[in-house]
């Protein structure tokens, strides 16, 4: 019988979670409580749809041929898809035999033993780090770091390839001195491929809204082209790699 799991939504042709075109799936359940977060509604992990490995494959497959082309895949996001590592696990293991990467995207808020199974038949991580001063992180978050840095470490350990995700929240994740720290921090892990730095957006407000929530930043502006760059220029005068050099996920 076919695992199943419960999904929040799906993405038929995304391109920014990984390399080239990827059919996306946003898992149900997370553990952190992101004061920012652009999927509220997929905080509870007994909400969304159950779905089975099989039902999906047989969506995945329509488009097989459009990521073949492109050197893409399936990228597993949420929520927290670890919180459902067999389910994605299994997808994994059939899509990899249809000769298509797998990319996980996680908080890595996980325990390490039980990502195990899932990391051997994932390609590349995508690992969205929020802060990297602890008391700072559990504002945003609600949580601390240790689970975090752990799960880094491991993953630098079996030499899986990282692709590291931060956002630049002005007031919140911008200031210089955590900047130089968190850059200072990822120079020691030679499995990181991609430093990617993302501006704040708003676009999930409404999701808290609709819920019967006040969004924790309203008010909080976006920030500028220019203070996005010189958020840059920091990991950049690390030698942190900014831009992509070459793919291990295809």
């Amino acid at each position: 019988m076919s695992i199943k799991g419960r999904i929040h939504s799906i993405e038929t042709m995304g391109t920014v979670d990984g390399p080239g075109i990827r059919y996306v799936v946003f898992m149900q359940g997370c553990p952190l409580r992101c004061i920012y977060c652009h999927n509220r509604d997929a905080w509870d992990p007994k909400a969304g749809n159950e779905v089975s490995v099989d039902e999906l494959m047989g969506d995945i497959k329509k488009y097989e041929l459009f990521m073949k082309n492109s050197g893409g895949g399936i990228t597993v996001t949420g929520g927290e898809p670890v919180m459902q590592a067999e389910f994605v696990k299994e997808l994994f293991a059939q899509v990899r035999a249809m000769g298509l990467n797998t990319v996980i995207d996680t908080s890595g808020f996980v325990d390490v033993d039980k990502a195990g199974d899932l990391l051997e038949v994932t390609d590349l991580v995508l690992l969205s780090i929020k802060h990297v001063v602890e008391e700072k992180h559990r504002e945003i978050t609600g949580v601390g770091t240790r689970k975090i840095i752990a799960f880094l470490d491991h993953l630098r350990d079996i030499g899986k390839p990282v692709w590291i995700r931060y956002v630049i929240i002005p007031g919140y994740t911008d200031d210089p001195e955590d900047l130089e720290r968190l850059a200072t921090m990822l120079t020691d892990y030679d499995n990181i491929e991609l430093v990617d730095i993302l501006p704040y957006h708003e676009m999930g407000a409404y999701k808290w809204e609709e819920l019967g929530y006040e969004y924790p930043l309203k008010g909080v502006s976006v920030p500028s082209s220019q203070e996005l760059e010189k958020a840059k220029e920091v990991f950049r005068k690390h030698g942190l790699p900014l831009e992509l050099t070459n793919i291990s996920a295809s």
